[in-house]
């Protein structure tokens, strides 16, 4: 084994920790809101852009079926609205409202306290950039 493909594995093995843990702090933080993680998520994802949910379900590493009913429970309550998608009449594009904007801020507001732990890591903007950069780099590789 390669020391590359050796390092991967040790990678992939700190982001599902990280990952783990950060799930569980922030499955606390909605609870205290009356919401989910899996709304808070899917309100992330598509605040940047309206998304179908296949690629609501590809950002998250989700099924598309257990995205759909997260979706539809969004806009349900108004979080989200349904977009025609140019590129895919049966798919429609779901787009934050103002109401799940707030919402999603709310979030992000009680996620506030883990700026403290951010910045008693001694990581500092660089290094997070870096470490995107190399999961992307990684994640388009393995998608192709």
């Amino acid at each position: 084994m390669t020391d590359l493909v050796r390092d991967y594995r040790l990678l992939i093995a700190d982001v599902y920790e990280l990952a783990g843990l950060s799930r569980r702090v922030s499955e606390r933080e909605a609870a205290g809101l009356g919401t989910t993680v899996a709304r808070w998520h899917v309100l992330s994802t598509v605040s940047e852009e309206p998304r179908a949910v296949p690629a609501i379900a590809r950002r998250l590493g989700q099924v598309r079926q257990a995205v759909q009913r997260v979706v539809d429970d969004l806009t349900e309550a108004g979080h989200l609205s349904v977009e025609p998608n140019p590129s895919h009449r049966r798919s429609s594009l779901y787009a934050i409202t103002p109401e799940g904007a707030r919402l999603l801020q709310r979030l992000w507001d009680a996620s506030e306290s883990r700026h403290d732990v951010l910045h008693d890591s001694g990581v500092n903007p660089e290094e997070l950039r870096q470490a995107r950069d190399t999961l992307r780099r990684l994640s388009a590789a393995l998608s192709s």
